[in-house]
């Protein structure tokens, strides 16, 4: 028996108008969550038009013609700003008759690459038991009929299995919101080793080894630690006159643990002999949300840590893509300068409980943040319902006074090495350094 998606009856009158504004096909994703018992879509984004495109509303004539490279790369930016709980969970096309017998084979490409990009972009591993199939949905143009297919993405050699595409009303006003405000301070040393301190490589490692921290982390949930396989609600009261429970749960609490408790090995200090580290400090506003039919804790839970890992991870990501823009792509090493992240802000859609995230750097104006709303996920948004969820530090730059003298600078790290050893005994600091890269993040307040 195949899945069954459970579909905003708003993607119908998106999906229906966009057959009538774009000839001869148009491609685009279908965002929403996954669950054991059932898939949910509470939205469904067109692929945004190239340059060429932009000047009317049509696509080239040939399936054949389909950019997959775009569609993929459309794909990683939405990602971005879907919040724990959401993912691009299928692609659409609506197609006129002659090219509908043609478009499964183009989509099935399409997710598979757009599996393949996400993929590697994650902290993350999938669960054993997670739903790896995503809807391929075909819609004719002129007689309007749906087709639904999925392909299990943890098989290259999957074939098509048929789903039921069914609507419902308030769909997207059903969901329940963790929310959570996690301190990050991370120290990655950079070693003296290594001949080119890439910042990028060097601070995806240093993510890697603390999503694993925030993996094994306890969340209290109103103050309690709660079975996974608890229901997230047990024990909450109904609103009275409605079946659906409160749509809030804010008090959300991150314990990581220092050392793991099952581990029976003495832990060992490792000496190393490093010329600078990357710190990054501040504190990250984290939300996920999970349908209101009978959510467990676990499921919960999973979202609320992927959310956690992802916005830091894309937050990185998006500083180096800007300094690269502004910098150029051949500066793979910095000396000691202090970066801002870009700030989360969360963005409501009309008829739904949820928001849609984005990121902001600190002179980017509203307008900009409109137009990419526009451009990636389809949608105009208000100035006024932007809502930024972090707040900056206040930064001073500190440039950098360069030695040349190596007999005054091992002096130096040898002294210092020293200092810290007598104020911290039994402890070493593994990185002391002329150039500390130190990236900032938003403080939430």
């Amino acid at each position: 028996m195949g899945r069954t998606y459970f579909v905003e009856e708003a993607v119908g009158q998106y999906l229906s108008d966009l057959s009538t504004k774009f000839k001869p096909y148009v491609t685009g994703l279908l965002i929403g969550q996954c669950s054991s018992q059932r898939d949910y879509v509470i939205r469904a984004v067109r692929t945004p038009p190239k340059e060429e495109q932009k000047e009317g509303n049509t696509s080239p004539s040939k399936l054949e013609s389909i950019d997959e490279e775009w569609i993929t790369a459309h794909a990683s930016q939405v990602s971005r700003m879907l919040p724990g709980g959401l993912l691009v969970l299928g692609v659409f096309i609506i197609a006129t008759p002659e090219l509908s017998k043609d478009s499964q084979n183009a989509l099935r490409k399409v997710i598979f690459s757009i599996e393949k990009s996400l993929t590697k972009r994650r902290l993350w591993k999938p669960a054993e038991e997670e739903v790896s199939d995503r809807a391929a949905l075909q819609v004719c143009s002129a007689t309007k009929k749906i087709v639904c297919r999925t392909y299990d993405v943890q098989d290259p050699k999957s074939s098509a299995k048929p789903a039921d595409w069914k609507y419902q009303s308030a769909l997207s006003a059903s969901w329940l919101s963790l929310d959570c405000t996690v301190n990050v301070n991370i120290h990655i040393p950079l070693l003296a080793t290594s001949p080119n301190h890439d910042l990028e490589k060097n601070t995806k490692n240093g993510l890697n080894r603390w999503s694993k921290q925030i993996e094994d982390s306890v969340f209290l949930i109103n103050g309690q630690v709660k079975d996974d396989d608890t229901e997230l609600l047990e024990g909450q009261k109904k609103l009275r006159g409605n079946t659906q429970y409160s749509t809030q749960i804010s008090d959300v609490k991150v314990l990581t643990q220092l050392v793991s408790s099952g581990s029976s090995h003495r832990s060992t200090a490792t000496v190393q002999v490093c010329s600078g580290s990357i710190n990054l400090k501040g504190a990250v506003k984290c939300r996920a949300y999970v349908h209101n039919n009978k959510p467990k804790v676990k499921e919960a839970v999973q979202a609320l840590k992927r959310d956690i890992i992802n916005t830091l991870n894309d937050r990185c990501e998006i500083l180096f893509e800007d300094l690269i823009i502004n910098e150029g792509p051949h500066k793979k090493s910095f000396e000691r300068v202090y970066h801002v992240l870009p700030q989360r802000l969360f963005v409501p859609f009309a008829g739904s409980s949820v928001m849609l995230s984005d990121y902001k750097f600190g002179d980017e104006a509203a307008g900009e943040i409109q137009e990419r709303f526009v451009e990636m996920l389809d949608q105009s948004v208000q100035a006024e319902d932007i809502h930024i969820a972090e707040e900056l530090n206040t930064v001073d730059i500190c440039p950098v006074t360069e030695n040349t003298d190596d007999t005054q600078q091992k002096q130096l790290t040898k002294a210092t090495l020293l200092l810290k050893l007598q104020q911290n005994i039994g402890m070493l600091l593994h990185c002391f350094s002329c150039g500390n890269p130190e990236i900032l993040m938003g403080s939430f307040h």
